[in-house]
């Protein structure tokens, strides 16, 4: 069943975070989801941990905001990373690329790292923020192997979540691939750990140590 919205997309020239640009419109009232906002320049973007993410002019900076009661019924909001993220890498998949998600929410071509998606909770509305190396490398970070415009990629993708796919549909794929993240690491807190020795669960979570882990950043 398709999800009933019409969302409105703001592009800008240049700013600090899209995803604190767009936080900040939602906190003050001056925009509701759904709604998005795409930048040409990223100057202080968030990465995950509090990480920076700053990216050269051309590739994807975007933030968009979606009201809790318009995801799946069965996603649950602390995978929320996964289910945003694989549902870009199947938009991507779909025009050739060979980009895969590293558990929870790194796209990566082959040993390399060229994005992230990263999510918050605003009140009632989840808050997704993603950057994405589509033109220029930077960094020593790789960037997507596959010719594309921003046009139509953010066209296909909000196409794609409009689809409303079940947490299920998302999921059933991705635990396939799941086996492509386990020579890698991720972080709980402080602690690093290897995803080989970790479970996929069927929430999106791993097990690791008896300690179920959660994707929400």
């Amino acid at each position: 069943m398709e999800r009933d919205w019409v969302l409105t997309i703001s592009y800008l020239e240049s700013v600090p975070s899209t995803q604190e640009y767009l936080k900040n419109l939602l906190r003050e009232k001056r925009v509701s989801a759904p709604y998005a906002v795409v930048a040409k320049i990223q100057t202080q973007g968030k990465g995950s941990r509090d990480n920076s993410w700053i990216g050269a002019e051309g590739n994807l900076f975007l933030s968009f905001a979606l009201s809790i009661k318009s995801l799946p019924k069965d996603l649950k909001i602390a995978s929320a990373s996964i289910y945003f993220a694989y549902i870009l890498k199947m938009t991507l998949e779909a025009e050739k690329s060979q980009v895969w998600l590293k558990w929870p929410n790194d796209f990566y071509i082959g040993e390399q790292k060229i994005g992230g998606l990263i999510t918050h909770l605003l009140d009632d509305t989840l808050v997704c923020g993603l950057g994405m190396n589509v033109k220029q490398s930077v960094r020593g970070f790789a960037k997507l192997d596959i010719v594309i415009s921003q046009e139509k990629l953010l066209e296909k993708y909000f196409q794609n979540l409009e689809k409303a796919f079940s947490w299920k549909q998302i999921f059933s794929k991705y635990k396939l691939e799941f086996y492509k993240s386990q020579s890698f690491f991720t972080h709980n807190q402080e602690e690093k750990i290897l995803l080989g020795d970790a479970s996929l669960l069927e929430d999106g979570s791993i097990l690791s140590n008896n300690e179920r882990i959660y994707s929400l950043r």
